[in-house]
């Protein structure tokens, strides 16, 4: 068996006797379902439905179409194939009519987008078979999700990339001040700079003046970009992973967001509300820390709810217009836990080796923006922060 599957395998077995779970079965059709892959590791050109089946305990199988027999060949794992339907749901039926329970990506009434890949007939089917079905969201993120230290190790380094980069932005805008350098013309010097350093960002990055930084995810095209000139205020949020794509090694994101003001002296208004997001940040972390030092599990809502509260508190509730963080992982945005008890109610635990951000904002539409991001990867000894901690705004030198 290939061994990244095997260690998966053994994980979800550990997972699911824990839990009381029969086993775990994993479907795709054209890409539906990118947990699939990202369990089996891509494969090209796969065009009929497949399902794999890890049971609680014994060896995984798979059920793919005979059209598609030799797209598995490589993951060692025992294959039955079908030709009709008829023959696929008998073999379904073969291996998980007698287990009880069944965990597949399902989310009840859809409340984790990031989990709910399974489309609603197909959990019909499934439960036509006479088994229950559980959501895998919790299943799935200690399995699949969770860095060894190899991964770690590369996150760290992007996000050493990172630090740096940032702070060549804002010193490249007051560097070129004098002509007014675009936001566009930023972005592409960190997409210079990501090239130079080896890290690869498929998107991105952010760069944000005055009141596009209002919005949450501003991208500068040639066309839409403003001018930065003395006295603006500019935020830049940027991301990436060292680039793997023509290797096999296993590489993690990291992602930060930074702001700066053009001058010496930040106006009352701006240093206001740095201080508010930055006090929401610290607030979620405490947090974190606190209930590891209890030994207490934190769902996921929990430390958003922490970082709004402090926030509302000072008169900015209705500006922070979005969740608190994210999972990280070979996608910046990941599969495992978010921090989030606004866009959804996310219920699942953090648990050790899983990677989030912090990243509370507050937008005054018209005016500016300011976001605070730090990565954290939460370590069997305590969650520590594995990017630099912005404290003030950054002041870029005219």
């Amino acid at each position: 068996m290939n061994p990244s599957i095997k260690k998966v395998v053994e994980q979800a077995g550990q997972f699911m006797s824990d839990n009381g779970i029969g086993g775990w079965l994993l479907y795709d059709y054209k890409g539906m379902n990118p947990i699939f892959w990202d369990t089996v590791g891509y494969i090209s050109n796969v065009t009929r439905p497949c399902w794999l089946w890890i049971p609680v305990h014994g060896d995984p199988r798979l059920i793919v179409s005979y059209v598609d027999q030799n797209r598995f060949e490589h993951l060692g794992i025992k294959t039955d194939f079908w030709v009709s339907r008829n023959q696929m749901i008998d073999a379904l039926t073969g291996l998980i009519s007698k287990v009880g329970s069944v965990a597949m990506e399902y989310s009840p009434k859809g409340t984790l987008p990031r989990v709910s890949k399974v489309d609603g007939g197909t959990l019909e089917l499934i439960r036509d078979i006479g088994v229950d079905v559980v959501s895998s969201a919790d299943l799935l993120q200690y399995a699949t999700q969770r860095w060894d230290d190899v991964q770690l190790e590369s996150h760290m380094m992007a996000a050493n990339i990172l630090n740096k980069t940032v702070k060549a932005a804002f010193n490249y805008i007051g560097e070129n001040i004098g002509r007014g350098p675009t936001e566009f013309e930023v972005a592409e010097f960190i997409r210079s700079q990501f090239t130079d350093e080896g890290l690869f960002s498929p998107d991105g990055p952010v760069v944000a003046a005055n009141a596009h930084a209002a919005d949450p995810h501003f991208e500068p095209t040639k066309e839409t970009a403003d001018s930065i000139r003395p006295g603006d205020w500019v935020l830049i949020d940027l991301w990436g992973k060292l680039d793997s794509r023509d290797t096999a090694v296993d590489t993690m994101y990291a992602d930060i967001t930074w702001t700066a003001f053009v001058g010496t002296t930040v106006p009352d208004k701006q240093s206001e509300v740095f201080s508010c997001v930055i006090g929401g940040r610290d607030a979620a972390f405490s947090l974190l820390e606190k209930a590891h030092k209890e030994g207490r599990k934190l769902e996921g809502w929990e430390l958003d709810s922490e970082a709004r509260e402090f926030i509302t508190k000072r008169g900015y509730g209705d500006y922070f217009s979005h969740r608190l963080g994210h999972s990280l992982g070979r996608e910046v945005h990941s599969n495992a836990v978010n921090l989030d008890g606004w866009e959804t109610n996310d219920t699942r635990h953090l648990l050790p080796r899983i990677a989030v951000t912090i990243e509370p904002g507050i937008y005054l539409p018209g005016e500016f923006g300011v976001r605070s991001e730090i990565d954290i990867f939460y370590h069997e000894d305590g969650p520590i922060v594995t990017t630099e901690m912005q404290t003030e705004p950054y002041l870029i030198s005219i």
